[in-house]
């Protein structure tokens, strides 16, 4: 049998002086409960606690870096068995996952192949290479192994040390599985309010969800007034849920204060369906200020996930819908755009706001000169296409300097792979053990802080910046 393991060095320093603190350094935090204060994860499964039904659905179909390889190289998403409203997408589960292994190679180099690998040989414990050949074999394992007690939803969960799990969830969510949870299990997987659909007027579920939130608050949300207090009314039933935080994904960062007689003319505007693109983005970017104001008031913490042009691919788009892989980065500016918010709230520090970003330029420039000044400001961290070893690397070696390492939140792992969980954080919590342990060997810090600070950045203060 062709034994597989994981290299217990893999991402460490080659030197190996600054290896061997750097093995030291992950030692203390490797096993440490993992913080996930911002994910996708579908909270029914904790809820119902039933079986995941097979390794195609667990571990292909939700995990958009797979499907935009694999779509990249000419893969049809029919033959991921993604599904299409208007022909048929392959049901044979087993067809799927060849498919998958015979072009596994094609991950070589890429986060996507580590973090595979990481749940193959660590969490299933397979002892074989995953390759075209061996496909039958990781599928027969995994279909089995999926039945049984220990990889049951709840199970993981504690099999995976996660303290706590934030999923994201639309405004007009019921948020009854975050109910059942609460009554039936007690573990703190909790919500996070995510109002887009109700705040973009060029969502394509905008005028349907606004009548939503209508209907769940009592309130007329086709008045300023009336919508407004809806969201004040969701994002308390948020908090009473468990939510600490909202979460927005605007295109930019822009942020605008309108006079209230403005505001609701522009919301009018919008209502009649007679708005130019510009006035979107002008509605957007003052609700982006409302909601700061309303997260000063009520304590949510504010993230704000901007710079991708979502469903580029606008055939994919409307033949598979939303997250299919098609969001591709786009260059940002945040000091001009955050000016009018940080204006009313930048010096407070009952705000906290979170900035994440796929710019890579702003990281000096920008971000952390903005999150090493201004008290209401964090930085996140590298963020989806760079949540990668050396975006990882690159994102602390832009910021450090500036903001620090207590300026910038933990590590968020922002899956909707469930699996991929554990394999993130420990890439996440490798890069920094690295990282610190080249600044020990350069005499930039004291091994004695290297230790307090990798400890802190898992932990203390990932639980602090997320008020957790």
């Amino acid at each position: 049998m062709n034994m597989k393991h994981l290299n217990p060095d893999r991402l460490f320093p080659i030197d190996k002086k600054t290896r061997s603190i750097a093995r030291y350094l992950y030692s203390l935090i490797k096993d440490a409960p993992i913080i996930s204060p911002h994910g996708h994860t579908d909270p029914s499964w904790f809820s119902k606690n039933i079986a995941f039904s097979d390794p195609v659905s667990l571990l292909i179909t939700p995990d958009h870096y797979i499907l935009r390889m694999l779509y990249s190289q000419g893969i049809k998403m029919e033959s991921l068995g993604v599904n299409n409203q208007n022909e048929s997408s392959e049901l044979d589960k087993r067809k799927i996952w060849k498919l998958f292994a015979k072009y596994f190679y094609l991950f070589r180099g890429t986060p996507s192949q580590l973090w595979m690998k990481h749940v193959f040989y660590d969490i299933f414990k397979l002892k074989k290479e995953f390759n075209e050949e061996h496909a039958d074999y990781f599928f027969d394992k995994i279909s089995l192994l999926l039945n049984t007690k220990e990889y049951l939803p709840r199970s993981l969960f504690e099999k995976f040390n996660i303290d706590i799990l934030a999923t994201t969830d639309a405004a007009t969510d019921s948020l009854k599985f975050h109910q059942e949870i609460k009554t039936s299990w007690g573990k703190r997987v909790i919500p996070t309010y995510r109002p887009d659909s109700v705040s973009d007027p060029e969502h394509e579920d905008f005028y349907k969800e606004l009548e939503l939130l209508g209907t769940l608050t009592k309130e007329d949300t086709f008045t300023w007034s009336g919508y407004l207090k809806a969201h004040r009314i969701r994002r308390e039933f948020f908090k009473k849920m468990g939510a600490s935080a909202t979460d927005h994904g605007p295109p930019n960062p822009r942020t605008l204060q309108l006079s209230p007689n403005a505001a609701h003319q522009l919301f009018h505007k919008i209502l009649e369906k007679n708005f130019t693109r510009e006035e979107a983005d002008h509605f957007r970017a003052h609700m982006l200020w409302q909601f700061a104001a309303m997260s000063y008031d009520d304590g949510l913490v504010m993230q704000l996930h901007a710079g991708s042009y979502r469903n580029h691919n606008l055939q994919l788009f409307k033949r598979f819908g939303r997250d299919k892989g098609a969001d591709i980065p786009k260059q940002m500016e945040y000091t001009e755009n955050l000016k009018p918010l940080l204006d009313a709230f930048g010096n407070e520090d009952k705000l906290q706001l979170i900035l994440f970003t796929l710019d890579e330029s702003v990281y000096s420039r920008e971000l952390a000169t903005l999150a090493g000044h201004y008290p209401c400001l964090k930085l996140g961290p590298a963020w989806w296409f760079h949540d990668s070893p050396e975006g990882m690397l690159r994102h602390r070696r832009h910021t450090m300097e500036t903001a620090g390492f207590y300026n910038v939140t933990g590590f968020v792992d922002d899956t909707r792979a469930f699996f991929s969980i554990p394999a993130r954080h420990d890439m996440a919590r490798r890069i920094d053990a690295r990282l610190l342990a080249e600044l020990v060997t350069e005499h930039r810090m004291s091994e004695e802080e290297a230790t307090d600070t990798i400890i802190d950045i898992t932990t203390t203060h990932a639980k602090a910046c997320f008020r957790l």
